[in-house]
């Protein structure tokens, strides 16, 4: 098993967290979902096992899992089975947005609105990075298909070194890491300002009680302390370009908007040493770029506005938050354009760098966000990942079985093979051609339940409709 693959709390739960009730007012069928034995036929499979094409081939799902891939010449598909045609289409596994948000508030329209958009993109699992205790029904509320949405794996509170909710002691670092446990969360997210002998506590505590930690890293901790202690993951690529700067003491009260003016410090020949670590330690990546270029990039929130048509989706006061955001920070890095674009170029070098040595890339674009909006944030990640020198196939195996393997041979996704979670994604064009194929999809199944793309865009008209009528 892998490193972390045992700290997955998968669907034991206590008695109280199973029963607890689920009454977010999710409907479970609809005029284009289809349960029970549904069989895919005559379509091309993207078994994502490696890089090939199994053409004319027939998938048939029951319960949830795949019973049966094969020839269509050679296939017996049940009689009542729901057939659907796949000539001409390929079926890939859904992707896995390994750094996501939902809502804290779960009994809303804005909660129901978000799972959508993930699954409607191809998402079907979400690491949750900001989770709580409200959360925990509703990921076995999904599993048992009582709520339609992702495959949920929720963090606990955050572990944060500022603010109202600041964990500034080793005991008390010690005693939210055994509630967490205790809980029954899958996972605990570190954020900023932590310090080391905070750190240390979460880091040792996890170790004992068998849970795993990831997010952020810490200008006080550094990204190799983090990687030594045993961190999961580095989202962000966090603190790998202050770790090759030579005076360490500069960045110690950093912020995130401060990285330019030690843009002239960063000893890019250090990338070696930083991918060596990273790769020794076995953690994973998970470098959200699509996002990170939108924070540092120079165009305004109108442009934004004009590149991401999604955000009809998404309340109006939060896209206006995410303007008025955009426009001051566009103002703020005009003073230094130059090293802004250096910044960002070095943070596509030192990707490629880890993709080529072998570390494991994960996919995740911390939505929802500025300018990222659920699911369709995936497909602007794809894009930049393609960019950047990774091929098509390499990218969808950052979000399919490149996180089962990570994560362990236990976990049930990822592949399109006998016995894997019902998953999965029918598109229209080969994903391998292009990565923008991903996008073109003729619907969605997830957790064994199909919904085909006249049904998604109803729901994705009526969410569009509802926002532009009432703002939410």
């Amino acid at each position: 098993m892998s490193r972390s693959g045992r700290y997955f709390v998968g669907l034991v739960v206590t008695v109280a967290l199973a029963a607890a009730p689920w009454s977010v007012g999710v409907a479970a069928t609809g005029t284009g979902e289809t349960f029970g034995t549904v069989a895919f036929v005559h379509v091309n499979v993207l078994p994502m096992d490696r890089e090939r094409v199994l053409e004319d081939q027939t998938v048939v799902v029951r319960g949830g899992r795949i019973v049966a891939v094969g020839p269509a010449a050679e296939a017996e598909v049940p009689a009542a089975a729901t057939r659907i045609d796949g000539r001409g289409k390929y079926l890939v596994p859904g992707v896995a947005e390994m750094h996501g948000h939902y809502p804290q508030q779960v009994e809303s329209q804005f909660f129901e609105d978000i799972l959508f958009l993930y699954v409607a993109n191809g998402v079907t699992m979400v690491r949750g990075m900001q989770g709580g205790p409200q959360h925990l029904p509703l990921r076995y509320a999904i599993e048992r298909r009582e709520v339609l949405g992702p495959r949920l794996w929720v963090s606990a509170p955050m572990l944060v070194g500022r603010g109202s909710s600041a964990v500034t002691s080793v005991q008390e670092a010690e005693k939210r890491v055994r509630e967490a446990k205790a809980a029954g969360f899958d996972h605990l997210k570190v954020h900023e300002g932590l310090s080391a002998e905070v750190y240390d506590a979460i880091a040792t505590t996890a170790a004992e009680v068998g849970i795993s930690f990831s997010g952020h890293v810490s200008n006080h901790v550094g990204l190799f302390k983090a990687l030594e202690s045993g961190q999961e993951t580095i989202d962000h690529l966090d603190n790998f370009l202050e770790a090759m700067v030579e005076d360490q003491e500069a960045i110690a009260d950093l912020g995130l908007f401060d990285l330019g003016r030690l843009a002239g410090q960063i000893d890019d020949s250090k990338i070696e040493q930083v991918v060596a670590a990273t790769k020794a330690a076995g953690a994973g990546v998970v470098p959200t770029m699509a996002l990170w270029e939108a924070l540092f990039g120079s165009r305004s929130g109108a442009e934004w506005l004009q590149l991401r048509p999604e955000t009809r989706y998404m309340p109006a006061a939060m896209v206006e938050r995410w303007v008025s955001a955009t426009d001051q920070r566009v103002e703020q890095f005009g003073q230094d354009p130059e090293a802004i674009a250096n910044i960002l170029a070095l943070r596509r070098r030192v990707l490629k760098a880890l993709h080529e040595a072998g570390v494991p890339v994960l996919l995740g674009t911390d939505s929802p966000q500025i300018f990222s909006v659920p699911g369709f944030s995936i497909h602007h990640e794809m894009q930049v990942m393609v960019e950047l020198g990774m091929s098509p196939y390499d990218v969808l195996e950052a979000g399919t079985r490149r996180v089962a393997e990570f994560y362990g041979e236990s976990w049930d996704f990822g592949t399109v093979a006998v016995g894997q979670r019902a998953d999965l994604v029918l598109l229209e064009s080969n994903p391998f051609d292009d990565i923008a194929h991903f996008a073109d999809r003729a619907g969605v199944m997830v957790n064994g339940r199909w919904i085909d793309q006249r049904e998604i865009e109803q729901r994705l008209a009526q969410i569009a409709q509802r926002v532009a009528a009432t703002g939410s």
